[in-house]
């Protein structure tokens, strides 16, 4: 069996984002589910639509955090 590219591309965020959050990348792959399909191994759909619209999340906030202080420091 293989590692499908998405799945690769997945790791790579999660990796990102452990090092963003300062968090253990091996918390973030326990939550990971894949599922096996023509000898690949695929991220589950629903899995996948629900990492992408937290890791989303995530970054509005941070972005929001952001420019509040980018304001604060502005006064």
């Amino acid at each position: 069996m293989k590692i499908n590219d998405e799945v690769i591309a997945h790791i790579a965020k999660l990796l990102q984002l452990a090092m963003i959050t300062g968090t253990d990348i091996v918390d973030n792959m326990r939550l990971m589910r894949l599922t096996a399909k023509d000898n690949e191994l695929l991220l589950e759909t629903e899995y996948a639509k629900n990492s992408e619209s937290n890791i989303s999340k995530m970054l509005n906030e941070v972005e929001s955090l952001s420019n509040v202080e980018e304001l604060q420091d502005g006064e």
